[in-house]
């Protein structure tokens, strides 16, 4: 595990789903942590759980860059300083497509998803520069980088989050500021209930149904947690990734090497399938004509 003691960090979107995975696994790891939510109940319960000289909670809408501002300085004022900063939180935003073109939902997502990161990261800064430095961990998607995935507006939020921290990179280098991308593929929390509409209740019991039901999606065998994706981000907040900087790093259980025929034999190719022929048929044939040429 990454030892991330006698550091402070912010987590955005911390009070479920992955953000929550990452106050779990940043305190075990020696961290303190500023959790920062719109859900004040869960937020308050991490408070309750871990105890306030490990966990501050403040509630943040992470759309209002003042919120940010404020968030960033209550890390400061809770616990001397900040050195991490995990802007999380995220939502599926409008589903609309090209044709639609829902403008108005189409702000809210890139407000929510895209100039959050900016605003977060850029008010982080000089409390980071204060300590010598510190990390930046942005979470993406594997939306970023294929289509089918996710709605068009946050597909294109992610693209740009993951280049925003290559960007970034190389801009507070001087500042030895670390930012990196973490792009998770199938993760079993409540974002799918919610872009659904539902109630954050049966949101996260959706979560549960996904766990069980998505693993056949990857060559890993199951769906990811957000432990998955805190693991990443704890390596990328601690010293142990002290030469890593401007990365996009996949933790997709797969999801991307190819689509499901390049690594299950069960499923057929798009030729196949083109041609109507089961896998099964392809290899019957196939011996058939085998069995041709020895006789």
């Amino acid at each position: 595990m990454a030892d991330l003691s006698g550091k402070v960090a912010v987590i955005t979107g911390a009070a479920s789903g992955i953000g929550l995975a990452g106050v779990e696994v940043f305190v075990e790891a020696g961290a303190q942590v500023v959790a920062g939510d719109l859900q004040d109940d869960k937020g308050a319960a991490l408070v309750t759980r871990f105890g306030a000289d490990k966990v501050a909670y403040q509630h943040c809408d992470v759309t209002d860059p003042d919120s940010l501002k404020s968030l960033m300085q209550f890390a400061v004022d809770s616990f001397g300083g900040l050195d991490i900063l995990w802007n999380n939180a995220g939502s599926g935003g409008t589903s609309s497509s090209v044709e639609e073109l829902d403008l108005e939902g189409y702000d809210f997502t890139m407000d929510l998803l895209l100039k959050s990161v900016f605003a977060g990261t850029h008010f982080a800064v000089p409390h980071m520069i204060k300590r010598g430095g510190g990390s930046v961990i942005n979470t993406s998607s594997i939306s970023a980088v294929c289509a089918g995935y996710a709605p068009i507006t946050y597909s294109v939020a992610k693209k740009a989050v993951a280049h925003f921290s290559k960007l970034a990179a190389a801009e507070l280098s001087k500042h030895q500021i670390r930012v990196n991308a973490i792009l998770p593929g199938f993760i079993a929390t409540s974002i799918f209930g919610a872009s659904l509409g539902l109630p954050r209740e049966q949101a996260d019991q959706m979560a549960a149904m996904v766990s069980q039901a998505g693993g056949s999606m990857q060559p890993i065998g199951r769906v990811g947690q957000g432990t998955d994706i805190a693991e990443m981000a704890a390596f990328l907040a601690s010293d142990a990734s002290g030469f890593v900087t401007g990365g996009e790093f996949l933790v997709d259980g797969g999801m991307t090497v190819g689509p499901p025929h390049s690594w299950n034999e069960e499923e057929a190719g798009p030729l196949l399938e083109a041609l109507g022929i089961t896998p099964e048929q392809a290899e019957q044939m196939a011996n058939a004509m085998r069995d041709g040429q020895g006789s």
